[in-house]
C-alpha cells in the first residue's frame, strides 16, 4: 500500500499539489466560519438530574440570571441619595431596554440580597431576551457598563463570562502563535539547516490547522462543539505537521544521500516514514476518539478536533509532501545556512547511541532512577480535588470575573450558592412546608424556600459551604435521599450538583474509556510490531510519565506552585480537564514510541542482533523524536500565557508531557525495557504469528545491515 503510495505522489505530484491549493483556499475561506458556531459550554452531562433540574428552572421560573449589574458606590454606599438616584435612573434604563427581560433591581426593591454587607455593593440582574450570540451582550457592555457619575457599573453573569471566554480565547490563539510560530521557524531552521526544508513542516501545518476549522465549521452547524476544540486544532495540527515533517524531510534527505534518484527516494521514504506515520496517526486519532464515549460535549469537541487534524495531517505526511519533495528533488536543500553547510544528511546522532549503549550496558541501573523520579511526580495525584470550571478559569482583570468575586466576597445570601430543588408534579402545600422542613434539617443547611411555579415548587436550600467542597457534594446525596411526599420527584440542581454528576458521567466511563484505549492501543502495537511483550511494555511506560505529569499538574494549578508568575487562580482541578490532557498525552507518547521502535524493528528485521538493534534505531531517531518534541513542546507551552486557567494546564501539561516522553521515557526506559526483554520484545504466541503475517504491515522490505560497531553489553 505505501509503495502504491509513494509512486502516486511522484509520479503525479503537480496534479497532487494543484488540488491541494484549490482545497486549502476553499478550507480558509470555510474555517474562518467556525468561530461564530462553537459555544463556551459543554462541562455537563445532558442526561443527568442536575441539567434537567436546570431546564425545569429556565421553563417554569424563569431561570436564572443571564447578567448581572454589578453597581459599586465605593465609599458613599448604595444607599447615598446621589448613588440611588443614579441606580434608580440605569434601573429604569435596564427596564426599558428591549434585549432585557426581567430586571430585578436593589434600587427598585430593597431587597437586602442584592445589597452588599458592608453596602459599597449593589446588584440589578436581567435575563437576556433572546439569544443573539455575543453581540447583544457586548452591545449591552458598551451602553451600561461605565464609570460615569456616582456608581461604576460592570457587567457580569453567566453570559458575560461566555465572552469573555471566548474572546479570551481568540486573543489567546493569536497571541501563543505569535509566540510559536516564529521559535519553531527558528528551531526547524536550526534542525534543517535549509530554508526550503525548514518551511516544509508550516505548509503542512497550515493545512492541517485549516482543514480541521474547515471541519468544525460543519460539525459546528450539526451539533454542539466547544470553542476550545480550537486550541487543540492549533497546537496538535501544528505540532504533529512539525513530527511528520521531520521525519519525511529526514528519511527523504538521507535517501538522497544514500544515492538513489528523487522518484525513488520518495517511494523509499513513504514505505519507510509513511508506514511509521500511518501507525502514529492511528494511535493518536484512537486516543482522541475514546473521548466520544463521554456525553459532555466539551470532551467530544475534542475528538471531533483531535481526529480531524491527525488524519488531515497524515494525509498530508502521506500524500502531499511527498509530493512537494518530488517536485523541489535536491533543491530541498536550497537555502542551505551556513553552518549547516558541511552537515551530512543522515538523521544518525552520535549523542543518542552513546545513550542507548549505555543505557543497554546497565538497564536495571539506568532505569530504576527515572522510574522512582516518575513516581514521586505522580504522588500529588493522591490529594487531587475536583470542580467545574466558572468566572474563576479567567484573571483577576476580566470584567465578569470582578463581578464574580465581589459577589462571592460580599453578598453571602448569593441566590446562585444555593441548590435547587424542583418538585415536579407540584405537590400540596403542607406536603412541600414538610419536605422544606426535612431538608432544613440537614447538616450545612441555613435556610430553605419556596417558590410555586407551573406544575411545579422551587426550593432553594441555603448553605454556607463552597459548593466545590467535599461536604457540598456529600449534601447533595443527603438532599436527594429525602423523598418529598405524594409520590412526587425532587431534582436537584446548582452549582454542587452539576459537579457531582459531571464526576459520575465522566467516572462511570473512564474505566471503560481506559480499557478502550489500552487495548486499541496493544492491537496497533501488535500488528506493528509483532510482539506481544512490547504493547506491555509501552502502556506501563506511558502510564509512569501520565501520571507524573498530571501529578504535576496538581502542585501547579490546584496547590498553587507558580500561580503568582503564571497569573492564574489555584482551584479544584477541572475532571474534563484532567481526561484531556489523560488521551492528548497518551496519544502523543504513543506517536514517539512507534518513532523509535519502527527503526528498531527495521534493523531487528534486517538481522541485527538485539542490543545493536536498540542502539541504532535510538541513534537514528533520537534527534527526530527530541527536536520533535521540543517543537512541540514550544507550541503548547505557548498557550501557558492563556488568560484561561485551563487552558494553560492544558497547554503547560502536555509540553511537560511530551518532554517527559521523549527524554527520560524514549531515551532510557525503552532501550532499558528493550534490552532486557531482548529476544523475547519480539515474541508472539504461533497463532498471533500467523495474525501479524496477515494483517500487520511490512512493505517497506529491511534492506541487509552491515555489523554493527557497538558489541553486545552484558546487562
Amino acid at each position: 500500500m505505501f509503495t502504491r503510495i509513494g509512486m502516486l505522489a511522484a509520479r503525479h505530484a503537480r496534479v497532487i499539489l494543484v488540488a491541494t491549493a484549490v482545497l486549502a483556499a476553499v478550507a480558509i475561506g470555510f474555517g474562518l466560519t467556525a468561530f461564530g458556531k462553537l459555544q463556551t459550554e459543554g462541562f455537563t452531562d445532558p442526561g443527568a438530574e442536575s441539567t434537567t433540574a436546570d431546564e425545569l428552572v429556565d421553563e417554569r421560573f424563569g431561570g436564572s440570571a443571564d447578567l448581572v449589574f454589578l453597581v459599586d458606590a465605593g465609599d458613599a454606599g448604595v444607599d447615598d441619595p446621589a448613588v440611588a438616584t443614579a441606580g434608580e435612573e440605569l434601573t429604569a434604563r435596564l427596564a426599558e431596554d428591549p434585549a432585557l427581560s426581567e430586571v430585578t433591581s436593589y434600587f427598585g426593591t430593597g431587597a437586602p440580597a442584592l445589597r452588599s454587607e458592608d453596602g459599597r455593593y449593589a446588584l440589578v440582574v436581567a435575563h437576556l431576551e433572546s439569544d443573539d450570540g455575543d453581540g447583544g451582550v457586548v452591545e449591552l457592555r458598551d451602553a451600561y457598563a461605565t464609570g460615569d457619575g456616582p456608581i461604576e457599573v460592570t457587567l457580569g453573569g453567566g453570559a458575560a463570562v461566555g465572552l469573555d471566554i471566548r474572546d479570551q480565547v481568540k486573543a489567546d490563539l493569536a497571541l501563543a502563535e505569535a509566540i510559536a510560530v516564529p521559535l519553531i521557524l527558528i528551531l526547524l531552521l536550526l534542525a534543517f539547516g535549509s530554508l526550503v526544508a525548514a518551511s516544509l513542516p508550516l505548509a503542512l501545518g497550515a493545512i492541517a490547522v485549516f482543514g480541521t476549522f474547515a471541519a468544525l465549521s460543519v460539525i459546528g452547524s450539526l451539533t454542539d462543539v466547544s470553542v476550545f476544540a480550537i486550541n487543540l486544532t492549533t497546537a496538535l495540527g501544528l505540532g504533529l505537521a512539525v513530527d511528520y515533517a521531520l521525519l519525511i524531510v529526514g528519511r527523504f534527505r538521507e535517501e538522497l544521500g544514500a544515492g538513489r534518484s528523487t522518484t525513488d527516494a520518495v517511494v523509499r521514504t513513504v514505505e519507510t516514514a509513511g508506514r511509521t506515520i500511518a501507525f502514529s496517526a492511528a494511535t493518536v486519532a484512537a486516543a482522541l476518539a475514546v473521548l466520544l464515549v463521554f456525553p459532555l460535549y466539551f470532551l467530544r469537541s475534542f475528538a471531533y478536533a483531535g481526529i480531524a487534524v491527525v488524519v488531515i495531517a497524515m494525509v498530508g505526511a502521506l500524500l502531499v509532501l511527498p509530493a512537494l519533495l518530488a517536485v523541489i528533488g535536491p533543491r530541498v536543500d536550497r537555502g542551505r545556512l551556513p553552518w549547516a553547510r558541511n552537515r551530512p544528511t543522515s538523521t544518525e546522532s552520535t549523542f543518542w547511541r552513546r545513550v542507548a549503549a549505555a543505557v543497554t550496558r546497565r538497564p536495571v541501573l539506568s532505569a530504576l532512577p527515572v522510574v522512582a523520579l516518575l513516581l514521586l511526580a505522580a504522588a500529588p495525584l493522591l490529594k487531587v480535588e475536583f470542580g467545574t470550571p466558572d468566572d474563576r478559569v479567567l484573571t483577576t482583570a476580566s470584567d465578569s470575573r470582578v463581578v464574580g468575586d465581589a459577589m462571592r466576597a460580599s453578598f453571602p445570601a448569593d441566590d446562585t450558592r444555593a441548590f435547587q430543588v424542583v418538585i415536579t408534579p407540584e405537590p400540596p402545600a403542607d406536603a412541600v412546608d414538610s419536605y422544606a422542613a426535612e431538608l432544613s434539617d440537614l447538616p450545612a443547611v441555613t435556610e430553605v424556600t419556596s417558590t410555586a411555579g407551573t406544575d411545579a415548587t422551587l426550593l432553594l436550600v441555603h448553605t454556607d459551604v463552597d459548593p466545590r467542597s467535599a461536604e457540598a457534594q456529600d449534601l447533595v446525596g443527603a438532599i436527594r435521599e429525602v423523598e418529598p411526599a405524594g409520590g412526587a420527584t425532587a431534582l436537584v440542581g446548582g452549582e454542587a450538583a452539576r459537579l457531582v454528576d459531571s464526576k459520575e458521567a465522566i467516572g462511570s466511563r473512564l474505566w471503560f474509556a481506559a480499557g478502550a484505549i489500552a487495548v486499541i492501543m496493544f492491537v496497533l502495537l501488535f500488528l506493528f510490531t509483532g510482539g506481544v511483550l512490547q504493547p506491555l511494555r509501552a502502556l506501563l511506560f506511558n502510564l509512569f510519565a501520565l501520571s507524573a505529569t498530571l501529578g504535576l499538574m496538581v502542585l501547579v494549578f490546584q496547590e498553587g506552585w507558580f500561580s503568582p508568575a503564571l497569573g492564574f487562580t489555584p482551584l479544584p482541578l477541572d475532571i474534563s480537564m484532567l481526561v484531556l490532557l489523560f488521551c492528548i498525552a497518551f496519544g502523543l507518547s504513543m506517536d514517539y514510541e512507534v518513532f523509535v521502535v519502527s527503526r528498531v524493528k527495521e534493523r531487528h528485521d534486517a538481522g541485527a542482533a538485539p542490543v545493536p538493534a536498540v542502539v541504532d534505531g535510538l541513534s537514528h531517531t533520537g534527534r527526530i523524536v527530541t527536536t520533535a518534541a521540543v517543537l512541540l513542546a514550544v507550541n503548547f507551552f505557548a498557550f501557558g500565557t492563556s488568560g484561561v486557567s485551563f487552558i494553560q494546564m492544558f497547554g503547560i501539561g502536555s509540553g511537560i508531557a511530551i518532554l517527559i516522553d521523549a527524554t527520560l521515557v524514549r531515551g532510557v526506559l525503552v532501550p532499558a525495557g528493550l534490552r532486557l526483554l531482548g529476544p523475547a520484545a519480539w515474541w508472539a504466541p504461533a497463532p498471533l504469528r500467523r495474525v501479524h503475517e496477515r494483517f500487520g504491515l511490512r512493505e517497506a522490505a529491511a534492506e541487509p545491515t552491515e555489523p554493527d560497531p557497538v558489541g553486545t553489553p552484558s546487562p
